[in-house]
């Protein structure tokens, strides 16, 4: 898919400061406010720019415990990942599910509010759910790097 490098540079000024609003990433980037309109929205139309979103600092909220679970399913089960994931998109403190090619099937992003609610979640709600073969339990301690950005 061809892009412009107006389209680039409009990019990069919305990676850098996604709240902005339209009349200031214009500016930014150098272009009109009905041009910039113009490119998000041909943007999101091509399928490029997919949406915005609001993140969120959990432990800012209370829920200090992050772990994410890498689980490897019972493959022999034709059904084993639609019923997985499935049942994984019900519980609420998954805040992410990532399938995979390889050892590792599934990839579950989990919170609690600290860890005897993780421990009743794990029990609860994570060990339930079918076609589990192997788990694997990741403690979330410090984030190093979170891109949320690529050099375009």
């Amino acid at each position: 898919m061809h892009i412009e490098d107006s389209d680039r540079r409009l990019l990069r000024h919305l990676m850098a400061a996604p709240d902005a609003s339209t009349s200031e990433l214009a500016a930014r980037a150098g272009l009109t406010e009905a041009t910039c309109w113009r490119r998000l929205e041909r943007l999101r139309v091509q399928g490029i720019l997919r949406g915005q979103r609001a993140v969120i600092n959990w432990r800012a909220l209370g829920w200090e415990v992050e772990v994410s679970l890498r689980i490897t399913l019972d493959k022999t089960n034709p059904r084993a990942f639609d019923d997985f994931i499935a049942a994984a998109r019900e519980v609420p403190e998954v805040l992410e599910i990532q399938t995979f090619l390889g050892r590792v099937d599934v990839r579950l992003n989990v919170i609690a509010r600290d860890m005897a609610h993780y421990q009743e979640v794990y029990r609860d709600r994570l060990l339930t759910l079918p076609h589990i073969s192997d788990l694997e339990a990741l403690m979330h301690l410090s984030d190093i790097k979170q891109a949320g950005s690529l050099p375009i």
